[in-house]
């Protein structure tokens, strides 16, 4: 629990004075496009986070993806950051759409691509719009998940 109220509180704090983790709203769909070249090259999954600098949530799902335990996982993806709006949702629901998420059902929102652009996983259900209440190792199970070609796809037992 202390834990999880420090990396909070290191957001905040240098919040004001980060680069914006989450580019322009015009570029997510060529943002995604290099992120699944880089992939193909790789043999990588691509990783499309969906969310806003203005999201709290979102801050501490990206510090919880960076924690040193989940680095070796992490590398076996392109991540790509999609920009929902700069002062809420209200931008990029057609990719969003395109990818099976919901943006209704809030931010962060995750798609999990395989190189060939082909949904492998996406969240329906809000799994981490509340990401400040969740715990870190959530985060190290899911990319264990979803980071090899061995996880199945929706629809398919397993």
């Amino acid at each position: 629990m202390l834990s999880r109220a420090l990396i909070i509180l290191g957001l905040i704090a240098t919040s004001a004075f980060a680069a914006p983790l989450y580019p322009g709203a015009s570029r997510a769909a060529a943002d995604i496009d290099a992120a699944l070249a880089a992939a193909a090259a790789q043999h990588k999954r691509v990783l499309v986070d969906f969310g806003g600098d203005w999201c709290t949530d979102c801050k501490v799902l990206d510090a919880n993806l960076r924690r040193p335990e989940n680095a070796a996982l992490l590398d076996r993806f392109v991540v790509v950051h999609v920009n929902v709006g700069d002062a809420g949702i209200d931008r990029n629901f057609d990719v969003a759409k395109r990818y099976g998420i919901p943006l209704a059902k809030g931010v962060p929102a995750l798609a999990v691509l395989d190189s060939d652009g082909s949904v492998v996983y996406s969240q329906k259900k809000g799994e981490f719009e509340a990401m400040r209440h969740l715990d870190p190792a959530e985060v190290h199970a899911f990319l264990e998940r979803w980071a090899t070609g061995l996880a199945p796809r929706p629809g398919k037992p397993g």
